[in-house]
């Protein structure tokens, strides 16, 4: 198999796992006026590669496999928006991102951590969440903006109704290797899917990076929950990093507009820059926690 195969290949195998129905997209092309460099999307189309949908899942494994050997941390700015459980568009975030990944052991077995800290939008400003499978007895610490919630620590159940307010999943769901972990559970569902189709479209950018945006769709609607007709992901070839995936459902009528179920570009991603345990203590001077 060349080289330009196999970097084709590898694209389509994170898509695998999206096409299990982990998330949704539009029916329609896009182009790259729309959303430029801030925002990934196909340009042009480009022939696809020859391969099954078990090809795609052998692939996908080995690229978590590779990564589980070199991704310890990374940081991020993170951009997404989604709807709600009630179906609500909510506005975009923007939100400066920290993780430690479980690949940071010989066991792949260490714990997650998370710290976000919201820039946008402007009534979320300020806002800092940091939660870690080993940290807090498992709750999150949150330091809420506003005059009176501001004024002390929250200490939330990430899967309560006050941590999942506005918010499709919860924070231990977050982060790149929990993305294709996911995908590849759900991309088996559909390993002999007749009704999906992958395209890839080389030669695209995000923030300057060199990246692959890949398109799945759906002939028609899959009448399950986690439905699509149009999914697309951002891949870094080079690193074998996700850096965006947005998706969105079946309009309301034929020719009706898609309507945007969810976004999530990575920007600005830096890998193995050494996070330590101070990075997830919210007595960080850097931070601004309330005193605890």
């Amino acid at each position: 198999m060349n080289t330009v195969k196999k970097k084709k290949i590898f694209a389509v195998c994170f898509v695998a796992g999206m096409v299990g129905g982990y998330y949704y997209y539009q029916t329609r092309e896009r182009t790259s006026n729309e959303f430029a460099n801030t925002t990934p999307t196909a340009t042009e189309k480009t022939p696809n590669a020859v391969v099954t949908m078990s090809d795609v899942l052998d692939m996908a494994k080995s690229a978590r496999l590779h990564l589980s050997t070199t991704l310890n941390d990374y940081t991020a700015r993170f951009v997404k928006q989604e709807q709600d459980a009630s179906g609500t568009l909510a506005p975009e975030s923007e939100i400066l991102m920290k993780v430690q990944t479980r690949c940071r052991n010989e066991k792949n077995d260490a714990p997650m951590r998370v710290y976000l800290a919201f820039n946008k939008p402007q009534n979320l400003k300020g806002r800092e969440v940091i939660w870690g499978a080993d940290l807090f007895d498992g709750t999150m610490a949150v330091h809420e903006v506003g005059l009176l919630l501001g004024l002390k620590t929250l200490w939330l159940d990430p899967t309560g109704f006050l941590a999942m307010q506005g918010q499709r999943y919860p924070i231990s769901e977050i982060g790149i290797m929990k993305l294709i972990d996911k995908l590849i559970e759900r991309g088996e569902k559909d390993r002999n899917n007749p009704d999906v189709s992958v395209n890839i479209i080389a030669d695209q950018e995000l923030d300057d990076t060199p990246t692959q945006v890949i398109q799945i769709r759906r002939s028609k609607p899959s009448n399950e929950e986690d439905d699509f007709s149009l999914a697309e992901i951002t891949l870094d070839p080079e690193r074998q990093l996700i850096l965006g995936y947005r998706a969105f459902g079946w309009p309301d009528e034929p020719e009706g507009e898609p309507v945007l179920l969810e976004s999530y570009i990575y920007h600005d991603v830096k890998t193995n820059v050494g996070l330590t345990d101070a990075d997830f203590d919210p007595k960080n001077s850097e931070y601004n926690f309330p005193a605890l």
